[in-house]
């Protein structure tokens, strides 16, 4: 027994130093195949590197002998690449177009959100229409808008003219009706001047001290109106008259002042009372009295068509409505056909 263990010992101490020798072995063999493998892909690599560097110089040789060939040298090609980057100049004017363009719309955006915020604000409308005891007022059109706004205010009107003439059954492109939109656009805009006009624009301080206190008439002035229940004219005549008061008023301002309140969308009474009063706030007189006499085409074109039927209003202010002997005196002086 004891001489087999010394034999089964022995086996034991003669194979393990062969098994631990070769185990080192194996290890190394595989670490030299990885080298040789890791060695391999590099010189793979650098033979591709290099064959696609020598096909690029290939082909760089053979683009310059073609442009020789052909009389092109290398700088002209560079700078045809370069011109063919480049715009042209109708290019760039197109470019500066669109940008300009681009501009004008954020300009007109800008604009319109401003307008809009005008209209809508309860506190910028009354800086846009100032209201006086009788009737709105706009504000004078030189003091508040811009050429730009004079254009987009004849634009709306003859787009608008336009929509209307479509809606009558008429072609706004007959040959007849092209510039109408324009015609009736300024046309209104004329007989609606009093909009930006006052009355102290007008006597233009045409106001002179004198010692006279007996009645001033002045009879017969041509007046043209809209009325504004239809927009259709009325024409008549008014007569004023006054008595001044260490003042007097210049007798064409007189007419002026009738022509303001005459060009404005209008009602007979009002236009009688608002004549009154400005000259009343022109020189303050002792007295003064207004007498419209008109027709009416809303009566005359449409409605009751009575062709014959006119319009008389008056207002008085002063000595005129306190003494009847001096609202007889200018009522007889201005029915008079002939002064005595």
């Amino acid at each position: 027994s004891v001489d087999g263990r010394g034999v089964a010992d022995g086996k034991k101490n003669h194979e393990g130093p062969a098994a631990s020798e070769q185990l080192p072995k194996n290890e190394m063999r595989k670490e030299g195949e990885k080298n040789v493998s890791e060695k391999a892909e590099v010189t793979s690599l650098a033979s591709v590197s290099e064959s696609s560097k020598n096909k690029r110089k290939r082909g760089r040789r053979r683009g310059k002998n073609s442009k020789e060939k052909k009389g092109i040298s290398p700088s002209a090609s560079n700078n045809a690449t370069h011109n063919r980057d480049q715009p042209n100049n109708q290019q760039k004017k197109q470019i500066n177009q669109n940008k300009q363009l681009s501009r004008r719309g954020k300009a007109r955006l800008k604009e319109q959100k401003s307008r809009e915020g005008e209209i809508s604000s309860p506190s910028r409308v009354s800086d846009i229409v100032s209201k006086s005891s009788d009737f709105f007022v706009c504000k004078e059109v030189t003091d508040s808008n811009s050429i730009s706004d004079e254009n987009l205010k004849m634009l709306k009107m003859t787009e608008a003219c336009r929509t209307i003439l479509e809606c009558i059954g008429e072609d706004p492109n007959r040959e007849g009706l092209l510039k109408t939109p324009d015609r009736w656009a300024k046309a209104l805009l004329f007989m609606t001047k009093g909009y930006a006009q006052s009355t102290q624009e007008v006597t233009n301080d045409a106001i002179f001290s004198e010692n006279h206190s007996e009645m001033v008439v002045v009879r017969d002035i041509d007046i043209h109106s809209l009325c504004e229940h239809h927009m259709v004219p009325f024409t008549g005549k008014v007569h004023v008259g006054y008595i001044p008061n260490g003042q007097i008023l210049g007798l064409s301002k007189i007419a002026r002042i009738a022509e303001v309140f005459a060009r404005r969308l209008q009602v007979q009474e009002r236009l009688t009372r608002q004549i009154a009063d400005a000259v009343v706030e022109a020189i303050n007189p002792m007295g003064v009295a207004v007498v419209v006499e008109c027709t009416h085409f809303c009566m005359v074109m449409r409605g009751v068509q009575k062709v014959g039927a006119s319009t008389v209003t008056s207002s008085v202010r002063g000595v005129f409505e306190t003494n009847p002997m001096t609202r007889s005196e200018f009522f007889s002086i201005i029915n008079s056909n002939q002064l005595r």
